[in-house]
Order: C-alpha cells, then structure tokens, then sequence
C-alpha cells in the first residue's frame, strides 16, 4: 500500500471492483493459497468493513504448490490472464515469481486483475472453503515478499499472536476502531 497516508483512513475498497476479484479467486481456488491482503480478509470475520488500510487488495498474492503451478498456468489462460513482466523477472530467483493479469469488463466499470504467484510449499489453514497462509508465517513473509504490514489486520494479528491467541476469525480482527480514531 506504500506510504499511509492518515487523512485517507475510513477509505472504502469499491464492491464492484472486490466482486470482480473474489469471482476470479473463486475460480481457481482449487489450486492455489492466499497470502498477503486477501489472506487476511478470509481471516477476518465475515461482513467485515473493506477499508483500504485494513486489507490491501490492489492485486492477489497466491501461492502455489510447485507441482500444480502449470495446471494454474493453463487455467489462467483459459481464463484470459496474459503473464504481465516485472522487474523481478530478471532476478535469479524469477522461477518462483510471475505476474498475470487480466482486464475485468463490468457493466459500469473496468477492473485488472494482478495475480502475484509465488510458487512454493507453505503453511495453510482452511477458512471458508479457501486455503489461506498460516497467519504467523504470513506475518514472517512482510519485508521479505509481501509490503504492506502497516494494514490494520496485519497489526492486529500480530497482537493477537503475540498474546498466544489465533487471529483466524478472531472478532478482534475486524475491529479497526483504534487504527480509525488515530486520524
């Protein structure tokens, strides 16, 4: 989310735009675990507020299993998404990274879908129906592949499991009252 900027804070997601997301997630959820922002939207309680500093959801973090990332390829293709450079494509590391992308047509709007795809092994829980990074390793991956730990729900599953209390659908995790009021 870059640099937060306190003013914009009470800043709703548009529903249009999440709906679009979450139908294409939908899609392939079969193969793949969410990280980063929609990570912790699952963890959140259902019928949450979508504040922007709350969850980031400019694009999807996904991981998949090395085995079953061709598979993913293929559907996404399918699906229309069209694998969209980066500039850590040139990186030793690239294998393991790729972008794709593809243009949502809405009866009122237009909305991209960026699908970040780490490819690798890593911890899960199953909320809802998805498979969801476990939260503390979820917490590990902020510096490392993931940017946005300013957002409310990173900052209150840090607490949480500091406390030795599990943030998956936690009340708490939905409750940006004390991030809200600071502005």
């Amino acid at each position: 989310m870059g640099i937060y900027n306190p003013e914009r804070f009470g800043e709703l997601w548009d529903s249009t735009r999440l709906a679009a997301i979450l139908n294409e997630i939908n899609a392939i959820k079969d193969k793949i675990i969410l990280s980063g922002g929609w990570g912790w939207h699952f963890m959140t309680p259902e019928n949450h507020i979508e504040y922007k500093h709350a969850h980031d959801h400019k694009d999807v973090d996904i991981f998949v299993k090395p085995d079953r990332f061709s598979e993913l390829i293929a559907q996404l293709k399918q699906r229309g998404y069209e694998k969209t450079w980066t500039r850590f494509d040139r990186l030793p590391s690239s294998n393991t990274f790729s972008r794709y992308t593809k243009i949502v047509q809405l009866e009122t709007e237009t909305v991209k879908v960026m699908l970040d795809i780490f490819v690798e092994e890593v911890p899960t829980v199953k909320v809802n129906n998805f498979s969801v990074v476990e939260p503390e390793f979820l917490l590990s991956l902020y510096g490392v592949k993931h940017s946005s730990d300013r957002c409310f729900a990173v900052q209150i599953a840090n607490q949480l499991l500091q406390q030795g209390i599990n943030p998956v659908g936690h009340p708490e995790m939905a409750n940006y009252q004390p991030f809200l009021s600071k502005s």
